[in-house]
């Protein structure tokens, strides 16, 4: 297992050893045009209403866009920022399958991908209120086990072991997610990934990091204990701000509440979805996550 140990190797020797190693993921690198492709994938809730003949359509049509666009655009690196699956619907003990599944398109295309988790992805079974109406439970089809009654935990699936088997099962070298530092515990996906300059081969041109900003089996929060790690991390790696960053995490913070539009504003373009029917979901406490990428002027958020 990869596990982030707080300091990124500095010389392109000890990547390239890296990456012949059996599974690890090789460096990241702009193109010799100077490009470097993100295609970003977010809130895709596999899982969701997995009972129904709705929820299952859903995943498959998430499938298809997912096909279509990593065809279209031939991303360098695919972003999964957080709620992959919907937890809180899967009566079933173990929802990597779905997770996997979630992946799935990228890793036939032999596209690198790295993700976060989102509010959702560690949830525990929520039991819905009309199965116990006249009709009942409907059926719930679990995988087998060797008891009868162990098939069906409703236990949700843990962080830790989301990742862990993502991790384990990409014999190709694909996935560059990691297990953060465990100070930053119960957060798990807190990790710094560098794309290496066309031109000086062994200089990262673009650092990225990834927060876990919690929700599901914890408060949906990025901790003063992260904010302290990503100065860390940030002054260790680009001390006076020359190389461009960016910092992923899935629940936005209480500032973008102030300041994103309401629904009754009627944005119509060139947003699409549901930003005119839902109010922003914020994380619940703000400890200073923002203040420090204020004094960033290299970072780029993308929420």
């Amino acid at each position: 297992m990869r596990w982030w140990h707080g300091r990124l190797a500095a010389s392109l020797a000890v990547l390239l050893a890296a990456a012949l190693a059996l599974g690890s993921p090789a460096p990241l690198r702009f193109a010799q045009d100077g490009r470097f492709k993100l295609a970003l994938f977010a809130d895709l809730h596999y899982g969701e209403s997995a009972w129904t003949d709705w929820g299952p359509a859903q995943d498959d049509g998430s499938g298809r866009v997912m096909a279509a666009v990593l065809d279209a655009e031939k991303p360098d690196l695919v972003v999964y920022l957080g709620d992959l699956v919907t937890a809180n619907n899967l009566p079933i003990p173990n929802a990597t399958l779905y997770w996997d599944r979630v992946l799935s398109p990228t890793r036939r295309r032999g596209i690198p991908w790295a993700t976060i988790f989102g509010n959702h992805d560690d949830m525990s079974f929520e039991w819905p209120p009309e199965w116990f109406s006249p009709a009942g439970i409907p059926p719930v089809h679990c995988p087998p086990s060797s008891t009868p009654a162990s098939r069906c935990s409703f236990r949700g699936t843990p962080r830790m072991e989301l990742i862990t088997a993502e991790i384990n099962r990409d014999s190709a070298g694909l996935s560059h997610s990691s297990v953060g530092p465990k100070e930053l515990w119960p957060g798990v996906s807190n990790y710094v990934l560098q794309v290496l300059s066309r031109e000086k081969v062994q200089d990262p041109a673009l650092i990225m990091y990834f927060l876990d900003s919690g929700g599901g089996s914890y408060p949906e929060v990025i901790s003063g204990a992260q904010v302290r790690w990503f100065q860390s991390q940030s002054q260790f790696l680009n001390p006076d701000g020359r190389i461009p960053e960016l910092i992923f995490w899935h629940i936005p913070s209480t500032a973008y509440a102030k300041v994103a539009p309401k629904p009754k504003s009627k944005i119509r373009r060139p947003c699409v979805g549901s930003l005119n029917l839902e109010d922003v979901a914020p994380q619940e406490a703000e400890w200073g996550m923002m203040d420090a990428l204020a004094k960033r002027p290299s970072v780029k958020v993308r929420l």
